[in-house]
């Protein structure tokens, strides 16, 4: 699918500013998306929405279909009367410009459940109902992972397979049991999910008012520890016990000397075959239920991926295996039909992921980042890229433009001098406006990098288990010069839908 020539911004909810500790789905969204319409940028790109995982990564979530519920914005349920005005003063340890995920969760989670035992105590007719509406509606995913996560939280985060043999295997008459025990606390996840879907609907509704579409990411793989492994244990390559086989990764790369694994349990894509790739079609058709565009992560990995013995340590002992290809790609489109869907084929790209990716009309990615150094042929350099084609100064994954130029290599600096031409004094807008000028139909600029920050404040460092994706940006960095530079570059380079005479 061709895209029409824009440009936005890539930021993170939690990246926003706010009063408790995280951004979230606040006022501060609402500023910020105003703000990419003065600046005239018409996508917002974010990272997954789903729950955290280890390390706090959001691609490693308990839930492919659930929302992050550090994402709820407190202040709405102090609205409804759910939360008083003291129990919505900051917690302890808030930083402006960090999310300290070790003060914040026990305080959004204390705040979520007292907001939850008071609208169980105090809901109207109409609060009931709407709240057994979105049951309904989201019927197909709530009840498992409601009670997956009561589950975990009783058994203190154990793998699932540790539970006891009738609940790991899903005996029906341990589930009727369970669901009666914690029948509380799976109240509680019900309405954080509520409460989450809400509030994004109306965020949601303020960028389309605004012109501005949101992309959105879909993860190739899911946690092991997730309400949907749980529950579909044979879509997955798991040994009788309910444990990984073989497990998700890269093979070592630009990343990592020893490779990346992630330790996702992989898809026993026979099984997923022999169903019509039902469990794959309702899993995107959720997700642009609630975005414009799709980012499928580690595209690569649907032509082949790189599978690791679970008893592996390091992903250096891995081998390629082939994966769905065009029937999963076919079954999504007969489905849901031709869909706005970007393919992150980054990393070890061969000629079938490739085939796959232009078989289906799926933009590519291109990072700045990767461009120097080499040869004139590198398919990162903005003369070899392609309209159907989104290209970054760099991504989460890498560091702001102003820290990847203090550690560039000296070929790297002396062709990136040359090729600008820059001397490095204002890479990170260098790169934004070599993004812009691009034949790409879609650009998309870090905020990092928006706001010339150093390393420092990068989102991620791949193969890095901890202290990452907790940067947060202040409204007191954005001055008035950012959005009308940004908006002045879209007008020059046709990203707005105006012809500049």
């Amino acid at each position: 699918m061709r895209f029409p020539r824009a440009s936005g911004v890539l930021l993170h909810p939690t990246s926003l500013p706010g009063p408790h500790g995280s951004g979230d789905f606040g006022p501060a969204a609402y500023h910020f998306v105003d703000w990419l319409a003065t600046a005239r940028q018409r996508l917002w790109q974010m990272l997954p929405l789903g729950g955290i995982g280890p390390g706090n990564s959001p691609y490693m979530s308990s839930s492919a279909f659930a929302g992050n519920v550090l994402l709820i914005d407190l202040a709405e349920l102090g609205q409804h009367g759910w939360l008083t005005a003291d129990e919505l003063l900051p917690p302890d340890g808030i930083e402006p410009h960090r999310l300290n995920f070790a003060a914040v969760w026990p305080y959004r989670m204390d705040r979520l459940a007292r907001a939850a035992r008071r609208f169980a105590a105090t809901a109207t007719p109409q609060q009931t109902q709407a709240l057994q509406a979105f049951c309904a509606e989201h019927a197909s995913w709530i009840d498992d992972y409601t009670l997956f996560m009561a589950l975990a939280d009783h058994h203190d985060w154990a793998p699932w397979c540790d539970w006891g043999t009738g609940l790991a295997q899903r005996e029906p008459t341990a589930l009727a049991a369970a669901r009666l025990q914690h029948a509380e606390r799976i109240a509680f996840w019900t309405f954080c999910q509520w409460r989450f879907f809400v509030q994004w609907e109306r965020l949601k509704d303020h960028a389309t008012s605004r012109g501005v579409q949101v992309i959105g990411d879909a993860p190739i793989f899911i946690a092991y520890q997730s309400a949907e492994v749980w529950a579909r244990q044979d879509l997955f390559e798991l040994d009788a016990r309910g444990q990984p086989t073989v497990v998700a990764g890269v093979p070592p790369d630009f990343f990592s000397e020893t490779g990346q694994r992630w330790g996702n349990p992989l898809y026993r894509w026979s099984a997923h075959a022999a169903e019509g790739y039902a469990w794959w079609v309702e899993r995107i058709r959720r997700t642009f239920e609630l975005v414009d565009i799709v980012r499928i992560d580690h595209f690569r990995g649907f032509a082949s991926y790189w599978e690791i013995p679970a008893s592996e340590e390091t992903a250096i002992r891995g081998h390629w295996r082939p994966g769905p290809g065009e029937a999963l790609f076919d079954a999504i489109a007969e489905a849901l039909g031709t869909l706005p869907i970007i393919a992150e084929d980054l990393g070890v790209v061969t000629p079938d992921v490739e085939a796959l990716r232009r078989k289906f009309s799926l933009p590519g990615m291109r990072i700045l980042h990767f461009a120097f150094g080499g040869d004139s042929a590198n398919p990162f350099l903005p003369h070899n890229h392609e309209a159907d084609t989104v290209v970054y100064s760099g991504t989460h994954d890498n560091d702001t433009s102003v820290g990847w130029w203090a550690t560039a290599t000296e070929a790297q600096r002396r062709h990136a001098s040359a090729y600008l031409p820059t001397d490095g004094s204002d890479i990170a807008w260098e790169l934004i406006r070599t993004a812009c000028a691009s034949v790409a139909d879609t650009a998309v600029h870090p905020m990092q990098d928006v706001l010339r920050l150093p390393g420092a404040d990068r989102m991620n460092y791949p193969g890095k288990p901890s202290g990452y994706w907790e940067w947060r940006f202040s409204w007191d960095q954005v001055k008035p010069a950012h959005a009308q530079e940004l908006a002045l570059l879209t007008r020059l380079y046709g990203r707005d839908g105006v012809v500049v005479a």
